[in-house]
Parts: C-alpha cells; sequence; structure tokens
C-alpha cells in the first residue's frame, strides 16, 4: 500500500494551484477592461469628427434637430419640426422671445443653417442666398494730394468752389477770408511766422490761378497760434514742482 505524502504538501500543493488561478483570471480581467477601454475610446463622438456648424451661436443640439427636419419627406411635417425648432430656440434663450424680430430672424437662420435646403411653409419669406452671399461694391479710395495737407481738404473744396464763381466783390470777400483761414491753418501746424506772399502763393496754386492777388495784408496776427492747434505747437507753462497746489495733492506739507 503506497504510502501517503504528508499533509502540509498536500497543503502548500493547493494553495499554489489556487495563487495560480487567481492570477490567471486577474490577468483576464485586466486584458477584457483594457479591450474595452480600447473599444470605447474608438467609438468615442469628438466635435472634431462631426461637420462644421453654419452658426455656432445656435449650438450642436439645434443643429441637430435641423439634420433630422431634412430628412423627413412630409412637407407640413418639415414645417412642424421647424416650428418646434424655433420655440426650442426660444426656450433656451428666454432673453431673445421678447424681442419684436425674434421669430423672423430665426427662420432666415434656419434656412442659412440648412444651406437654403429647408423647403417648407413658414410665415416668413425664405431669404434669398444671392442677396446674403453677394459682396457689397468696393468703396473707391478717395486721391488726394499730398501736398499742402495742413490746410485740410476742406478748405481746399472751398477754394475750388470760389474759383468756379465770376469776378465780383463778393467773390473778393471770400477769397479773403479764405486766405485768413488758410493763415490760421498755416499756423496751427506750424509754430514759425509766415509772411502774407506765402499764403496768396498758396492759393494761386490750388485754385490754379484763378486766386491769390495780392491785396491788404490779411487780419491774422504773425505768430498767432490758433486755439485748436495741437499740444506740440503751443508753449504750456509747466506749474513749479514746489506749489501749494502739487503739494496738496500728493499729501506733503507746504511752507507758511
Amino acid at each position: 500500500m503506497a504510502e501517503k505524502p504528508p499533509s502540509n504538501l498536500i497543503t502548500r500543493a493547493k494553495r499554489n494551484s489556487f495563487l495560480s488561478s487567481l492570477n490567471c483570471s486577474s490577468w483576464l480581467s485586466r486584458s477584457t477592461t483594457m479591450e474595452t477601454a480600447s473599444i470605447t475610446t474608438l467609438s468615442l463622438d469628438y466635435n472634431t469628427d462631426r461637420p462644421e456648424m453654419t452658426l455656432g451661436e445656435y449650438g450642436r443640439l439645434v443643429q441637430t434637430m435641423l439634420e433630422f427636419c431634412l430628412t423627413l419627406d412630409d412637407k407640413t411635417k418639415r414645417t412642424e419640426s421647424a416650428a418646434h425648432i424655433v420655440d426650442t430656440v426660444g426656450r433656451l434663450n428666454p432673453a431673445m422671445r421678447g424681442q419684436p424680430d425674434f421669430a423672423r430672424k430665426v427662420w432666415d437662420h434656419l434656412h442659412v443653417m440648412s444651406k437654403f435646403e429647408l423647403d417648407v411653409d413658414g410665415p416668413y419669406p425664405a431669404p434669398q442666398r444671392e442677396l446674403l452671399e453677394a459682396k457689397p461694391e468696393r468703396v473707391p479710395y478717395p486721391e488726394k494730394s499730398r501736398s499742402h495737407r495742413y490746410y485740410g481738404v476742406i478748405l481746399q473744396n472751398l477754394i475750388s468752389t470760389v474759383a468756379e464763381m465770376e469776378p465780383s466783390e463778393e467773390r473778393q470777400g471770400i477769397e479773403y477770408d479764405i486766405a485768413n483761414q488758410m493763415k490760421r491753418a498755416y499756423l496751427s501746424w506750424n509754430k514759425d511766422t509766415v509772411d502774407d506772399a506765402v499764403i496768396f502763393n498758396d492759393l494761386r496754386l490750388l485754385s490754379g490761378g484763378r486766386l491769390g492777388q495780392e491785396g491788404s495784408a490779411l487780419s491774422v496776427a504773425k505768430g498767432v497760434v490758433s486755439q485748436n492747434a495741437p499740444l506740440h505747437a503751443k508753449n504750456r507753462k509747466k506749474k513749479p514742482m514746489n506749489s501749494s497746489n502739487f503739494n496738496k495733492r500728493k499729501g506733503g506739507f507746504t511752507r507758511k
């Protein structure tokens, strides 16, 4: 009769078998979890994979509802679905519902978001794609002369208008006023003094020789800077640093 192995050997063998089964099951569970996680990650729906939204202000929910509306074959059902979308937009944005043109604006935006493929019997006419995509006419850039820019465009246009007038006393008076204004403008941007001959010469150049006949002296004094002159053209006296007002602002003490 064969001898039985010691009890401690049997216990050790059972324990090793049990531990090996645990390791195998844990490895299987880990591998299954990793496979499930990888499948779940690959099946996620990212916004970068979705079609681009035309008007992102309405969000992906409204865009998805509109895409479902376009799949309906019945025009009546499409109209009802579009009306529900407009109502949903109002519920999502309660502050917009109080605007008088809220419904009209949302209906127009639905046509734009659907790329003008939405065919419904809406309460408002559908916007025309040609008008929305039309480019505005190019605004012509004004071509102005770089010379005598300190006189200003308005004064140069006034000179051109007065030059078209017939010679008269009224024209001479306006010409004299224009020359005075030219001298003011000159002194506003040029701190140095200027002779009347320079002003009349510029007036002849700007008018094409039709104006600028030297007569009486201009009333604007030499060296006077206009009140509308820029800050760099004026002499401003700075207050001394030890003045009483400066010390009060800085919280200092004044001498008595």
